[in-house]
This record gives structure tokens, C-alpha cells and sequence, in this order.
């Protein structure tokens, strides 16, 4: 079933700390429903309940019954249901995160997975039975009609799990009591909306605080480094109970499925194969002293430290001026990028500004970071920024901006084939990153601006690549730890310090404190693993776009055919028209060589 699905971007992002930026766009969300009680919405509930109930008594125990045609119209019917109870969950999923303390919001949002979960929960046979098919009937039956056919990417994704079922009865009932477990979710989220650091005398929330160890000034970088490891301390209590509860939670499921390994799930919903995973890791692994070790080297001389801190590892460059992006601005620079790439592209993302279709300013209560939502594809999708005025936020709006332009483009698919395996969605907004960049790096003033550009680049794709692949081996060795049993907080402190310093390398010192950083990462909590995705996504860019400088003649047409693709192909079917191959360990390789390039021009500019 469609849940509210979000896509965070990495790290941070802050409070507007009274700069003007603009005139900055609110969501309009009327095109999902005009309020929480809006006829319509009462309307979806009652069909919902019905449709739930009726697809239900029409169906059950009868699917090896059906003809392809009458097979058909179920997975219509299906699909129909996935659109309304959708577009329930994207308008109170929205809600709430525009106003995350607000009460009434949290109630909205929690009624409304309260009654999708029990209306949904007699659909539980349906995935159940198809998995039981028999391999021929299945095959014969989807060979019988070319418009079912259409849908079979889909099923094949399912059957996937088919040796991982439980019975009929235990599914019903993990179904039902999903709703807990996603408690422990919420209780992480309110816990980290609710923090309070006080910086030189200011109170801030954790946006403000992660923001400033982006600032120009060493000191308030440290004192903001000192007061998040301050009351994560206080805090650690309730972030190892949600963590040991979490990963105990999945221990008990993939053992109760039969699953080999705690990344088996993940592996399975991203539709990629254990074994590239695997190849994509120890590339990046063996990349650590060609990439961020060596990149560090030249920060720490940047900086003129002997050795850094944590606090410098995301600290402006000397040379770089610290300057304010309005809005204006960042639309412009990212919608050139977007033209210039393709007409079509820019097309599809003018309606985002104009139509309500982004939030961008940082209020009270909202939720931190920034994603797009793609909403049900009979409507639109919806991009949340916290946008701040730095570089980096404009690099941010081309992220989400490419993610909301493959959403559209996917939409085409239908609801059950439009959304695409966390491997390949980063693809499209992490293009989108590029395209941008390369413009702004081919209109830079002089070569302090392009190395200021390229270090920014570079400093990116570290936190994309390396330090998310530390973060999936610090993942990794957390599931594996608990199942020997309960975790102290120590102890997960200490899975975390064992692959920071391999992964940063030896210009770094690590200040007492750090050791509890793994408690804000919401991606831990949320969706164990997903990490990797975010890796994946930049390799394959990399890859993508190396392979556009070198044979721009029709790239454009084949890069929407992908993104329009949405979740209708495999990775090895997407790549192929660009003679690209991911289960190939060479390939990782290749986006990985793109970074040590960037490294390689900054170091010649030292030269």
C-alpha cells in the first residue's frame, strides 16, 4: 500500500536569521483537498471503507480463479484504492510537516493512518495470493493480455518477497499492529523537532544548530559542535531505547520471514542485487584515501590547522565570501541549468514556483531538511525546502527540483509503476545537482570562485558518497550487534567512532561528544538502510553524465525515456541505451574517478 513516503536530502540546513531572501512560495495543498474537513475528503474516506471492504469479498481466496481480464480490472481496482488512500496520507502527511508542533495536525495525520490501516488491512490477501500463483499459470496469465502485461514489472517485485511470506493470518497482523511500530518513529521525531541549543545566548532549534557548523567563524562552529553533543548527551537515553527497539523490531521480522540478512529487505524494495551493493561499497571503501582522506588534506591546509575537528569539516574555505542567495536568484541559476540542459525540463519545472508547489522558507515547527513528495500521480508532487540563502541551498532546490521533474515524468506509469526503487530515484535530482553546478563552474569570475565552486562540489559528493557508505557500514554493524542483545549507549558509540575516523582519514580529530552523532540521523530510524541509495544515486550520475560529455548526440531523449520509465524497469534495462552497466564493479569505479578528478584540478590549482 502507498504510505507517506519522504525523501530527505543528507544533511542540514537552518533558521533565515533575519537576512532578506525574497519573496518566499508556501505550499498550496488545495489541489489535494481544500481542508481537513472538506466534503471531498470525508467523501475519499467513505469510498475508501467501501472499496476496501467490497475488493475484499470480491476477490479473497478466488485470485487463481480469474481470467487475465477479470485479473485486470483487480489490479485497476487496486490501483484506484492506492490513489485515494494516497492522496488521504499525502494531504495529512503535508500538514504536518509544515507544522510539526502543532496538535491538531499530528491528531489529523494519525486518524487518518489509523482509519487507512484498518480499512486497508482486509487488502492483506491480495499480494499473498498472487505470490501463491503457480510460475506457469502466473506467466500464462499475464502473457494473455498485452494491457495486464503492462503490470507485470510490478508483480514480479512481489513475488520477490514470495519466499520471505508469512501465513495469511500473521500478515494481517503485522499489518495491523504497523501502526505501533511507527510510534517509535514518531516518538524519534518529536523527540529531535522538540531539542532546544543555546549557541551564544541564542536558543535555536536542531536546524539553527547543525547550520552553524557552516559558518565562516571557527569558535561558533566548536560552540555549536560542544552544545548538539551536550544535549544529545542529556537526550541518548531515549535515542538508544528507540534504536535498540527499532532494530530489535526488524530482527524479529526478517527472522520470522526467513531473511538471510538484516539488508535483505532493503536490498529486495530497491529491486538491486546483494552482490552489487556489495561491489558499490568496497569501491567506495577503497576510494577513502583517493577521495575524502586526500580532499581533507588539502582542507586541513586550506584552513591553516594542523589538525581539524569535526566542527571544520563542513566550514566554509577561507576564500569564500560569505554571501546570501536570494531566492530570486537561486530560481534563476537553477532553471538556466535546467534550460540549458533541455527546454523540456525547465517546462516541467516552472509550475513548482508558480503554482504553490514548494515551501521554501524556515518557520517555527516545520519540519527540518528538505524532500519532495510525488502525492498520487493523478495530481502533482510537492517540494519542502529550508532555504537559508547559502550556495549550498540553491544546490539543494536543483536536488528536489529534479526529483519533483521525475516524479512528473513517472506519473505516466499509474500509481503502481510510477514510483521508482530508492536506488533510482536519487538519479534525476542528483543530475539535477550537476547540471547546475557545471553552469555555475563555467560562469565563475576567476579561479578562486571555481575553486571555492569545485571544493563545494566535492565536499558534496564526499557526504554523499563516503559518508553515507559509512554510514550504511556503521548500519550494518548495529543490526549485527543487536542481535547479541540489548545496546548500552556506549556501545553504539562505539560502532559509530570505528567508521568515522576510517572513513575521514587522518587529518581529523574527533572532540569528545562526537561519539553520540549517530542519534540524529533519521534515516537509521526510518528506513534502515536506505543509505546506500544515496551513494548509488551519485555513482550512477557520475557515470550518467560522464557519459553525456562524452556522446552529448541524443542524450536528452534517452534521459527522459529513463526517467519516465519510473519503476517499470530494472537498473540493467534503465542503463542500457547509455551502454552503461551497474552490476559491472568496474562501473563504480568510473563515477568514483569523477570525483578524484575534481580533487585532481584542485590540488594543480595548489600547484
Amino acid at each position: 500500500m502507498h504510505t507517506f513516503a519522504k525523501t530527505p536530502l543528507f544533511d542540514a540546513n537552518a533558521s533565515a536569521g533575519g537576512k532578506n531572501l525574497g519573496d518566499l512560495p508556501e505550499w498550496d495543498l488545495t489541489d489535494l483537498y481544500a481542508s481537513p474537513d472538506a466534503p471531498e475528503l470525508k467523501r475519499d474516506l467513505d469510498w475508501l471503507e467501501e472499496a476496501c471492504r467490497s475488493f475484499a469479498e470480491d476477490y479473497e481466496g478466488k485470485l487463481d480463479t480469474l481470467d487475465a481480464d477479470a485479473f485486470l480490472t483487480l489490479v485497476q481496482r487496486n490501483e484506484r484504492i492506492s490513489t485515494i488512500a494516497g492522496r488521504i496520507m499525502s494531504f495529512a502527511g503535508l500538514r504536518y510537516y509544515q507544522l510539526t508542533t502543532d496538535a491538531e495536525r499530528a491528531k489529523f495525520l494519525s486518524d487518518c493512518q489509523e482509519k487507512i490501516t484498518n480499512y486497508t488491512t482486509p487488502l492483506v490477501f491480495f499480494s499473498l495470493e498472487a505470490n501463491r500463483l503457480g510460475d506457469d499459470h502466473y506467466e500464462a496469465l499475464f502473457g494473455a493480455n498485452p494491457d495486464l502485461n503492462r503490470y507485470k514489472r510490478a508483480f514480479d517485485r512481489m513475488r520477490a518477497m514470495k519466499p520471505y511470506q508469512l501465513s495469511d493470518e500473521l500478515e494481517k497482523f503485522l499489518h495491523d499492529l504497523g501502526v505501533v511500530g511507527d510510534a517509535w518513529e514518531r516518538l524519534f521525531d518529536e523527540t529531535i523537532a522538540g531539542l532546544t541549543f543555546e549557541v551564544d545566548g541564542e536558543e535555536l532549534n536542531i536546524e539553527g544548530t547543525l547550520n552553524l557548523l557552516t559558518e565562516q567563524d571557527r569558535d561558533t562552529r566548536e560552540a555549536a559542535a560542544r552544545e548538539l553533543a551536550r544535549v544529545f548527551a542529556e537526550n541518548l537515553r531515549t535515542f538508544a531505547r528507540v534504536h535498540n527497539t527499532q532494530t530489535k523490531e526488524k530482527e524479529v521480522l526478517d527472522r520470522w520471514r526467513g531473511m538471510p540478512t538484516a539488508q535483505t529487505g532493503r536490498h529486495l524494495s530497491n529491486d538491486v542485487e546483494p552482490e552489487v551493493v556489495e561491489a558499490l561499497r568496497n569501491a567506495v571503501v577503497d576510494a577513502y584515501p583517493r577521495l575524502s582522506h586526500r580532499y581533507y588534506e588539502l582542507k586541513r591546509k586550506w584552513l591553516g590547522l594542523d589538525t581539524m575537528q569535526v566542527w571544520d569539516r563542513n566550514a566554509p574555505l577561507p576564500m569564500e565570501a560569505t554571501r546570501t542567495v536570494t531566492w530570486d536568484e537561486a530560481r534563476e541559476t537553477v532553471m538556466n541549468a535546467y534550460n540549458a540542459f533541455d527546454p523540456r525540463m525547465g517546462e516541467i519545472a516552472t509550475p513548482f514556483f508558480d503554482k504553490g508547489w514548494i515551501d521554501a522558507a524556515v518557520k517555527p515547527g516545520k519540519a527540518p531538511g528538505a524532500f519532495a513528495h510525488p502525492t498520487v500521480t493523478e495530481v502533482h508532487p510537492y517540494v519542502m525546502l529550508n532555504y537559508l540563502g547559502k550556495p549550498r541551498d540553491v544546490m539543494t532546490l536543483a536536488h528536489e527540483l529534479g526529483h519533483g521533474v521525475h516524479q512528473v515524468l513517472a506519473a505516466g506509469q499509474g500509481e503502481m509503476l510510477s514510483s521508482t526503487p530508492l536506488t533510482l530515484a536519487e538519479t534525476a535530482s542528483v543530475f539535477g545537482e550537476m547540471l547546475t553546478f557545471q553552469r555555475m563552474l563555467e560562469h565563475a569570475k576567476d579561479d578562486q570562485e571555481r575553486k571555492v565552486l569545485l571544493a563545494g562540489k566535492v565536499e558534496d559528493m564526499i557526504n554523499t558518497v563516503v559518508r553515507q557508505i559509512a554510514f550504511y557500514d556503521f548500519e550494518c554493524k548495529l543490526h549485527e550487534a543487536r542481535r547479541g542483545g540489548e545496546l548500552t549507549p556506549d556501545d553504539i558509540n562505539a560502532l559509530w567512532m570505528s567508521v568515522q575516523a576510517e572513513s575521514l582519514g587522518g587529518a581529523f580529530e574527533f572532540m569528545e561528544g562526537y561519539e553520540t552523532f549517530w542519534c540524529y540521523i533519521p534515516h537509521f530510524v526510518h528506513s534502515p538502510f536506505y543509505v546506500y541509495a544515496y551513494a548509488f544515486g551519485d555513482g550512477l550520475v557520475n557515470a550518467l553524465y560522464a557519459a553525456y560529455q562524452e556522446a552529448p548526440e541524443g542524450f536528452q531523449d534517452k534521459y527522459f525515456d529513463m526517467l519516465k520509465a519510473g519503476g517499470s524497469k530494472h537498473h540493467k534495462e534503465l542503463l542500457e541505451p547509455f551502454g552503461l552497466d551497474a552490476s559491472d564493479p568496474k562501473f563504480w569505479d568510473k563515477g568514483l574517478s569523477m570525483i578524484e578528478g575534481f580533487i585532481d584540478q584542485l590540488e594543480a590549482m595548489e600547484g
